[in-house]
């Protein structure tokens, strides 16, 4: 098994409209990449951000690592860098000055025990959007269970 997802930013999927996705190598300390192992990770609030040419992911919470010591990270919430090839990282930041676009993080894994996280380009959902995906989602749990309870 060379993939293991550590965690999915399933909110994303529900506040977004996801387009184009990348994978994305993370610039880390000892201790948060042990944290991550750990699954002690949360991509609820995350988002990426440009500055200077590169890519950041900002808002992402990877817990502090007890067992570091005085030599862990001590910032939760610290920006991380992005690792990406020139043209994707040129892709990314010409779609995000559109108006409305976003890039989120969507999944956190380790690729052969490197940290790997897979973002999306996206535009976010107006709130009518969220209700119909829901009703549509309802209906299709009833047709199924109505289709399980006949055969």
């Amino acid at each position: 098994m060379a993939v293991k997802v550590i965690a999915r930013n399933r909110k994303a999927a529900h506040d977004y409209f996801l387009g184009s996705r990348y994978e994305a190598g993370l610039v880390l300390t000892g201790s948060e990449i042990k944290s991550i192992r750990a699954g002690r990770v949360s991509l609820r609030e995350g988002y990426v951000q440009e500055r200077e040419g590169e890519l950041w992911l900002v808002g992402c919470h990877i817990a502090v690592y007890e067992e570091a010591g005085r030599f862990g990270h001590s910032d939760p919430m610290r920006p991380r860098k992005l690792l990406l090839h020139r043209r994707e990282i040129r892709q990314i930041s010409s779609q995000l000055r559109e108006r409305g676009m976003a890039a989120v993080p969507t999944s956190l894994y380790l690729d052969h025990g490197l940290a790997k996280m897979e973002i999306a380009v996206a535009r976010g959902k107006r709130q009518y959007d969220k209700r119909r995906a829901i009703a549509k989602r309802d209906s299709q749990r009833q047709i199924e269970r109505a289709l399980h309870q006949r055969g």
